[in-house]
Parts: structure tokens; C-alpha cells; sequence
């Protein structure tokens, strides 16, 4: 059996989806919804899989420090950029390597961010949810091969706290 937890979260930003064919390629907001989806080798003497309040304060600190009230801008997309930093703001805009879609979204999560933020804890973020609108959401979700590999990462930081 396996068994697994879902926190969710949210933040506000802003963004612009370079060459998008409709009203996405104008700089935009939303409030975003994430669910984070985590699963672990076993439960802990509690009985559970990790501490809901872990997830926020880790993920939730993260999002807040990076994209919460923030512009999520591509790289690439040199001209607003340029015009985002010459905006009197208190964060730099948040360049990303790929277009800040809902689905780019949550796969940097999932890949980078989660396994980042969770290392030590035995804990492996195996699905990210991100919604754009109550009725809009992508799924980032570990295949199997990817989910053995963080499976042995984590079983490997467990030892090393040993």
C-alpha cells in the first residue's frame, strides 16, 4: 500500500508566457494554488509522513522568497525584463530558463525546488500541482525511474545523518 500526503499552498505573481498566440503573451497575474504531493519509505513514530507544517515552512518559504508577490519572467524575453527591472519593485524579477507556463512551473518544482528544500528529511515530493485559475492546473509527476533515483538519493541522506 502506499500512502502519501498533499499540502497545498499559495502565492501571487505575475507573469508573461512568451509567444504565446493569445492574451497570455501580456504581462499578467494570478493567485496561484500548489499542491504538493510527498510520499516516504515508511511512516515516523507518529505515524505520519511528514509534518504538514514542514511542507509549508520549507516549500512555503521558498515560494514566498522567490515568486510570491514577484514576476516570473523567461530569460529569454529580454525586453520585459529589462522593462521589469526599471519598475520600482522590492524583489528582482524571477528569471527562469524556460516560459514561466503552469506546467514549467511544476516541474521545477518538483525536480529542483522540492528535493532541494525536503533534503534530510525522507521525504520524496513524487506530484506537484499547479493551478493558474480555480479551473486551469498542471500535473508534474515523477515517472518511475526518476522516482527510484531520488528513492536511492534519499535512502542515501538517511544514512549519511546516521
Amino acid at each position: 500500500m502506499e500512502i502519501s500526503v498533499t499540502r497545498k499552498l499559495e502565492f501571487d505573481a505575475g507573469h508573461r508566457v512568451m509567444n504565446h498566440e493569445s492574451k497570455c503573451a501580456t504581462l499578467h497575474g494570478h493567485r496561484y494554488v500548489v499542491e504538493i504531493t510527498a510520499e516516504a519509505q515508511s511512516l515516523d513514530n507518529v505515524g505520519r509522513i511528514i509534518d504538514f507544517s514542514v511542507l509549508k515552512d520549507k516549500i512555503g518559504t521558498w515560494l514566498d522568497t522567490n515568486w510570491d508577490h514577484n514576476v516570473i519572467i523567461y530569460d529569454k524575453d529580454s525586453d520585459t525584463l529589462k522593462a521589469l527591472r526599471w519598475i520600482p519593485r522590492k524583489k528582482e524579477p524571477w528569471a527562469a530558463p524556460w516560459n514561466p507556463t503552469a506546467e514549467n512551473m511544476a516541474r521545477h518544482l518538483l525536480i529542483v525546488v522540492c528535493p532541494t528544500e525536503l533534503k534530510g528529511t525522507g521525504v520524496m515530493v513524487t506530484k506537484v500541482r499547479v493551478h493558474e485559475t480555480p479551473n486551469c492546473y498542471a500535473d508534474a509527476v515523477l515517472n518511475q525511474e526518476l522516482k527510484d533515483v531520488l528513492q536511492r538519493q534519499v535512502k542515501n541522506e538517511q544514512l549519511e545523518l546516521k
